[in-house]
């Protein structure tokens, strides 16, 4: 398997440097850039396997980053870690609904987030390719990493992708928050339960067509299903 390439966005040149050091270390790919319009084209020229943005950096700011690279059909799959220095909830938050996959405040251990761009590149670059899915009017093929709903095609960021096929997996059951986190994101991950709304809100707006039934169940002091 050749290297995972990583897009590192952060202007604390001795950060940014431990970083690099680190990863390549480890045996990823690492471009580097203290700049988000710089982020920008690079993640045009040659489509990262994951990034790694600091919310402050110079340039586009990188939420606006992460809200472009959302927007983009090259970019669109791709994971984003945010570093931020911020620890209010609503930024984190903020962060979340614009796009970003897990984020890390600041200060923080290389090693942990060496351990979380390791947990997340294990997700979507499993092993063992499994069969269609199908539950309802919705088709997973996770070997093609695409998703139809009635035969139309549906754009998933990679946590809602990973959130809706652990549903699909098994339909009617019903999981409670901290399942759904240890199931998606893993016992490495230390986000806080609100996160797995952000993500089922923006997995329901992404499959919802008119005509057609919310297929999300919301069980109340209980959790979530999927139901076909």
């Amino acid at each position: 398997m050749s290297a995972a390439k990583l897009l590192l966005v952060e202007d604390d040149p001795a950060l940014s440097e431990l970083l690099e050091f680190r990863f390549e270390n480890e045996g990823y790919s690492v471009r580097c850039t203290k700049d988000g319009d710089d982020a920008l084209v690079l993640a045009a020229e040659d489509t990262p396997d994951l990034i790694i943005l600091d919310w402050m950096i110079e340039g586009t700011s990188g939420i606006e980053v992460c809200r472009q690279l959302r927007r983009s059909k090259e970019t669109a799959h791709v994971p984003i870690i945010m570093l931020t220095a911020r620890e209010d909830e609503d930024d984190r938050i903020r962060g979340l609904d614009t796009g970003a996959d897990d984020y890390v405040t600041k200060p923080f251990s290389p090693r942990e987030l060496l351990a979380r761009v390791a947990a997340v590149m294990r997700r979507i670059r499993p092993v063992l390719a499994g069969e269609t899915i199908e539950v309802g009017d919705i088709r997973l093929d996770p070997v093609a990493h695409k998703v139809e709903r009635a035969g139309t095609p549906i754009k998933l960021g990679p946590t809602e992708y990973r959130l809706l096929q652990f549903f699909m997996e098994s339909p009617g059951r019903v999981f409670s928050r901290n399942q759904l986190l240890d199931g998606v994101w893993g016992t490495e991950s230390d986000i806080e339960l609100r996160t797995v709304d952000v993500h089922i809100r923006r997995l329901r707006k992404a499959i919802e067509m008119d005509g057609k039934k919310d297929l999300i169940r919301t069980v109340r002091s209980a959790g979530y299903a999927m139901e076909g």
